[in-house]
């Protein structure tokens, strides 16, 4: 099992009604992508970020098909540019060592294939976690 979770803070400057179309766009999102299962987005309560989510899936592929998924490239290309800081990391009790290096696969091959994600995420102004692009270390 994977437990893939986000954290983020918005722009100040982000127009709100920008922000809410982002963020409702992805709720709607959640129930398209159904290799996934999301247990809670929201409001992040008690640290320096906005709002917090947690989605699972049972394998890589999966993994591999929740990042890929149109519904969660659209929510990509139309919130990262309303967000700050971003921190994404996953939690997982698959045993082989190499899982790390295989997520971070994933994110490279999505850049790779995706280049204006790669460049959304590139121009974040702070962010850390398993989808670090190329050249930087993923966070474990």
């Amino acid at each position: 099992m994977i437990y893939h979770c986000i954290r983020f803070s918005v722009k100040p400057d982000a127009d709100p009604q920008e922000v809410a179309t982002a963020l409702g766009r992805m709720a709607e999102a959640t129930s398209q992508i159904t290799t996934a299962t999301p247990l809670v987005f929201g409001p992040d309560i008690g640290g320096e970020y906005d709002y917090a989510g947690i989605s699972t899936v049972e394998t890589l592929e999966e993994y591999e098909t929740m990042m890929n998924h149109p519904a969660h490239l659209e929510v990509d290309r139309i919130g990262l540019p309303l967000v700050d800081k971003f921190v994404s990391y996953d939690v997982t009790d698959d045993p082989d060592p190499a899982v790390a290096a295989k997520i971070a696969a994933i994110h490279q091959r999505r850049y790779e294939n995706e280049p204006d994600i790669a460049d959304l995420v590139g121009g974040l102004e702070d962010y850390t976690g398993s989808a670090a692009p190329a050249g930087a270390e993923p966070t474990s």
